[in-house]
């Protein structure tokens, strides 16, 4: 475990999200946030992936997943934060502090930068493996990464699709992947981050387990803390009914069956 490379990782996402804080203060466009903590933790996650020790063929697979990855989704958020798209979870704790925004707002990121570094450490104890690749739990795990990938960029397609109709600014997207989760984008994202486990657990490293941290903080951010809860709050404001109604017929995170309302 190179120590000193974490080190300066976690110094690197630290001063990428204060970065983002700054962007975020002098323009307002709350959406470069998640569009640099997405680069940021891609830039981090190549890095270790080669300064790690696991085999060549294992990390050259760890690199191209990251690398996709942080591209695809950075990019989507750029554009969409590029044309005029604001982030209403972020544009709402905003509101919601008032004269303290920016010393709570910056607070904020660096605890993302946090959740940054663990993510990363995921990448890094997978990429360090030294287990012959590819193994089982190796193959299983580059298919999830790749179904979370098609899956996420499918449903943030989709989302932009309905986006351009006029009935957007009043109706709820019930397109696609949307008939089966309020928010199979955010489900993708998750399902990312449990590939990481299944590509490090084959290694003997005690801290292989460390990337079991990715997929359970991801979840809990993306369901209890920073994700679904403020935008579904967002939702019920400006859709009201219409929204109530999805969520009574529309799993929240999971896809699964749709339910008759009763």
């Amino acid at each position: 475990m190179n120590y000193g490379l974490l080190i300066v990782i976690a110094v690197g996402l630290s001063l990428a999200m204060t970065a983002a804080w700054a962007i975020q203060r002098k323009t307002g466009a709350s959406g470069w946030i998640d569009t640099i903590w997405s680069f940021a933790i891609g830039i981090g996650g190549l890095v270790v992936i080669l300064a790690a020790e696991g085999t060549f063929e294992r990390r050259v697979a760890a690199f191209l997943i990251v690398a996709i990855w942080s591209i695809r989704l950075g990019s989507h958020i750029g554009s969409r934060t590029k044309g005029g798209g604001e982030d209403p979870r972020y544009a709402k704790l905003v509101e919601e502090w008032g004269t303290k925004a920016g010393r709570r707002l910056f607070q904020f990121l660096q605890i993302q930068a946090l959740a940054g570094f663990i993510l990363v450490l995921a990448v890094y104890v997978a990429a360090s493996n030294g287990s012959e690749f590819p193994g089982i739990l190796d193959i299983a795990g580059i298919i999830v990464a790749l179904v979370a990938l098609g899956g996420e960029a499918l449903s943030d397609r989709q989302l932009a699709h309905f986006r351009k109709k006029p009935e957007a600014k009043t109706e709820v997207c019930e397109e696609g992947l949307w008939r089966y989760s309020r928010h199979p984008n955010y489900f993708f994202e998750w399902l990312f981050w449990c590939a990481w486990p299944l590509l490090a657990l084959t290694g003997s490293s005690p801290w292989s387990w460390a990337a079991l941290l990715a997929p359970a903080l991801m979840y809990w951010l993306l369901v209890h803390a920073s994700g679904i809860p403020p935008l579904e709050e967002h939702m019920l404001r400006s859709r009201g009914e219409k929204f109530r109604s999805l969520q009574r017929r529309v799993n929240a995170f999971f896809p699964g069956p749709r339910k008759e309302e009763e």
